[in-house]
């Protein structure tokens, strides 16, 4: 399945909040939008998410740092398969396309 990332950029609303941004990115992606991780930078907390545009090597990807083994990746297919939203709790958006 092909995402229009930039197009979907362009139609992003303005978010008051974190929640308001998952909202709309989670009806939009449903179970292909992913939380991987959060931080603090610079005094604001940042929720990372993953838009998963190839689900078959994404999820081989993610079970690989499960295993014990050296990962070997020997083409950009897999960082292809999906792309990096930062939502800070404020409802900034940072999309890597």
């Amino acid at each position: 399945m092909n995402f229009d990332l930039a197009s979907i950029s362009d139609q992003m609303p303005d978010f008051e909040n974190h929640d308001q941004a998952r909202v709309w990115f989670k009806d939009q992606f449903s179970d292909r939008f992913s939380l991987t991780n959060s931080n603090v930078i610079d005094g604001k907390k940042v929720y990372f998410y993953h838009i998963i545009k190839n689900p078959e090597v994404y999820h081989q990807y993610m079970e690989s740092f499960a295993k014990p083994v050296k990962h070997d990746i020997t083409n950009m297919e897999t960082f292809e398969s999906y792309s990096t939203v930062e939502i800070s709790e404020d409802g900034e958006i940072s999309l890597t396309l």
